[in-house]
């Protein structure tokens, strides 16, 4: 059918019937098909008999009809066509909302930036225990953040932030880190005593100068 060789088929009404069935297939109009076929080839050759040729004109170019084939080959492409343009908008949209989705989550116009996160002023100190220490830990203004208590070794604690520190240990089994990096406390059997200053700088307090925890 789609190469319109009619001779193929067996004529007449089966023919008929047979482009009627095969357009309803595919979705198309069946009867008007059928119609189509029924005007290309004549009432005498769809009922198994030949078609006399028509007498033209003289003068006149004749006038073609669309193929039945041809309709029906039109008719499948657009209706692919059609198909794939309502999957590209579903697709088209549904992307849309899921962008639009996250821009009302983030309470943020399109483009805005978000403000940069500002650092917190001051010093930041960790304390891990090599061995079993006592450690007082108070910040600039005197509120204990570590009162008096008993590390065993391979605790860790902090980071603590501050404008600074003073601090107090029953002995040298400790690692220090300011502000990430390690500082200069070495190994003691005897108690010691530091203060941590606002830039960071770590120095040892007497032992009549340093905190007491209770």
């Amino acid at each position: 059918m789609e190469n319109e060789e009619w001779e193929v088929l067996p004529g007449g009404t089966y023919s008929r019937a047979f482009l009627r069935t095969y357009a309803s297939y595919l979705g198309l109009d069946g009867d008007r098909i059928a119609e189509d076929y029924r005007e290309e080839i004549g009432p005498g050759a769809a009922d198994g008999h030949p078609r006399p040729e028509p007498s033209r004109p003289v003068g006149r170019a004749p006038q073609r009809r669309m193929p039945a084939a041809a309709l029906v080959l039109l008719a499948c492409a657009l209706l692919v066509g059609a198909v794939v343009a309502v999957g590209l908008i579903s697709g088209g949209d549904g992307n849309g909302a899921a962008h639009r989705g996250r821009g009302d989550g983030s309470g943020q116009a399109a483009g805005e930036k978000s403000p940069a996160t500002t650092a917190k002023p001051g010093v930041a100190v960790q304390l891990a225990a090599s061995a079993e220490v006592w450690v007082c830990l108070l910040d600039d203004t005197g509120e204990p953040l570590i009162n008096g208590e008993i590390l065993e070794a391979g605790a860790e604690v902090g980071p603590f932030r501050a404008e600074s520190f003073k601090a107090a240990f029953g002995n040298g089994e400790f690692e220090l880190t300011i502000d990430g990096k390690p500082a200069d406390t070495p190994p003691s059997a005897s108690p010691v005593g530091y203060e941590i200053d606002s830039k960071g700088r770590l120095k040892p307090i007497e032992e009549g100068e340093r905190p007491e925890c209770t």
